[in-house]
């Protein structure tokens, strides 16, 4: 649980140094600026997810095993082979980003100008090949700091560099027009260098790790057996690879959003009148790229900080199901889930409540795109309750062995998104690709919560599941009270949201230290 929470913050940290540099990002560049650099990242995210989050936990996974039988020359190893590995692969990932860059951009997004958007991100790929390697094997050792700071460090170059270089973009065009001649919108060439700092960010976590290794030790150890280094690529490759191929799955759920959404609205229309600078012709990517770069941005701030919980549930979890201790083995379980459940649903219930003032108070340079995705952001709260709660599932799945079953799990989820997106999307709009999104993590999460009590054999009990969720809608009710009021008092953006918050907020603790205290009396009573 203290890596957990070591994760938890350092990842909370990296997403709201993220909010620092996306919403300023999405208020310079507006909707169909966004589209640009969505398209980027929809492209980026696929094959980072391939060569990078496998490897990142099959590496912490083997490292785990081994300093568990306190075989550290083996953990040793295992990342000396790991490093040299998949540098190599994170070279070829950046290669093919690049190489892709233009046919991606004219043949599949009809945006010929987006090209320099998706080509400057290639290197990240590289990069984060080399940080995926360093942290999976500092998380293995149970030492989560590394990790924490290099996510901090990450986030603050990427902010710095990428709206820096954004900005000057868009305050000087007639200076950078003349490098780039065929391209003719000048948002397009400011998305490209906000992309450029998302690169040089994770540039920099890979020099921090290498300034990490001047100042560490690896513990010494007097094993007589280290493993080969083909049993090393050979063990990698059995972790990473479906590990890797579940989280692709998982990302081609941007692809999916970015050639609906656009293709979608551009054959049957779009009921949205096309706002003030934007052309009809144009419309379709606004939609796209408010969608992307407002409502799933703000959907994604809270998974990412559960995913934490994953990471840190990985090796107690694995040290647990190898030693048979199912006691533990609940434990860590059910502290990961309940944790997970606990963080997700008041969010969820107050962005769902609060949505049209807090889209409104973080883009107001953009009140078009933010008025426009409040429905959207709704319709995708349930999907981000599920989507936290399954991510430590994921991490748990790998710990016990399953480390395919993500993978299948993550191709039924994208089916049913797939599905769902051009079944609701001629109807709904982009609010069909909202429903659709959450429809697709709930099957995932029932898929992968039945698949891991099987494999486990654990009872997880839902009182304790029914009591967050029981608090949640208290604590929704409570914010949606106290904004009404407020709202008919005409009081600002900023007191509604932040006293809804601080309201709901206190009926939500007050009811889960409650009701979580008497589920832990009855535990104590039986036992």
């Amino acid at each position: 649980m203290k890596g957990s929470i070591i994760l938890m913050i350092s990842a909370a940290a990296a997403k709201l140094l993220g909010a620092v540099f996306k919403i300023p990002l999405t208020n310079i560049l507006g909707g169909v600026g966004m589209s640009y650099f969505s398209c980027a990242y929809s492209l980026f995210m696929p094959v980072y997810s391939l060569t990078v989050t496998g490897l990142s936990s099959a590496v912490a996974r083997m490292t785990a095993q081994s300093a568990a039988l306190g075989m550290y020359a083996n953990a040793a190893k295992v990342r000396r082979t790991a490093l040299t590995i998949f540098s190599l692969a994170g070279l070829v990932g950046s290669l093919l980003i690049f190489l892709l860059a233009k046919p991606f951009s004219v043949y599949s997004i009809g945006s010929p100008e987006a090209w320099l958007a998706v080509a400057m991100i290639a290197p990240a790929v590289f990069f984060g090949c080399i940080t995926a390697v360093e942290r999976g094997y500092y998380e293995g050792m149970s030492n989560m700091y590394p990790t924490a700071f290099s996510q901090v460090a990450e986030g603050i170059v990427k902010a710095a560099a990428g709206l820096l270089l954004c900005g000057y973009v868009m305050n000087y065009p007639q200076v950078i027009t003349g490098y780039f001649p065929y391209i003719t919108d000048i948002r397009a060439i400011a998305a490209a260098a906000g992309i450029a700092g998302v690169t040089l960010s994770t540039a920099g976590a890979a020099l921090f790790f290498g300034a990490v290794r001047l100042f560490t030790k690896t513990p010494e150890s007097s094993e007589s057996y280290v493993m080969s280094r083909k049993a090393i690529v050979r063990e990698l490759m059995a972790t990473a690879l479906p590990v890797g191929v579940s989280a692709l799955v998982t990302n081609l759920t941007a692809l999916i959003d970015m050639w609906t959404v656009i293709g979608c609205i551009s054959y049957f229309g779009s009921s949205m009148t096309a706002p003030e600078g934007v052309s009809e012709g144009e419309l379709p990517y606004f939609i796209y790229g408010s969608f992307a770069g407002i409502a799933l941005t703000v959907f994604n701030l809270v998974p990412s900080v559960t995913n934490m919980l994953g990471k840190g549930a990985l090796t107690c979890i694995t040290a647990a199901y190898e030693n048979k201790d199912k006691k533990a083995l609940e434990y860590g379980t059910l502290q990961a889930l309940l944790t997970s459940a606990v963080i997700a649903v008041p969010a969820a219930v107050g962005m769902t409540v609060l949505a049209p003032e807090l889209l409104s108070f973080l883009y107001p340079q953009q009140t078009d795109e933010a008025a426009f995705c409040v429905d959207s952001l709704r319709w995708l709260m349930v999907g981000m309750v599920c989507l936290c709660v399954s991510y430590p599932l994921f991490s748990m799945l790998q710990a016990v062995g399953k480390t395919s079953s993500p993978l299948k799990i993550m191709l039924l989820g994208t089916a049913v998104k797939l599905m769902g997106n051009l079944a609701l999307i001629p109807f709904m709009g982009v609010d069909g690709a909202a429903l659709s999104t959450s429809l697709c993590y709930a099957v995932i999460l029932i898929v992968s919560l039945r698949t891991y009590i099987k494999a486990t054999k654990l009872h997880i009990g839902a009182a304790q599941f029914g009591k967050v969720v029981y608090s949640g809608a208290m604590c929704g009710g409570a914010a949606y009270l106290v904004s009404s009021v407020l709202k008919k008092a005409e009081a600002s953006q900023i007191t509604v949201i932040a006293a809804s918050a601080a309201v709901g907020g206190i009926v939500y603790l007050g009811l889960i230290v409650t009701l979580m205290g008497k589920i832990s009396t009855k535990r104590s009573k039986s036992a």
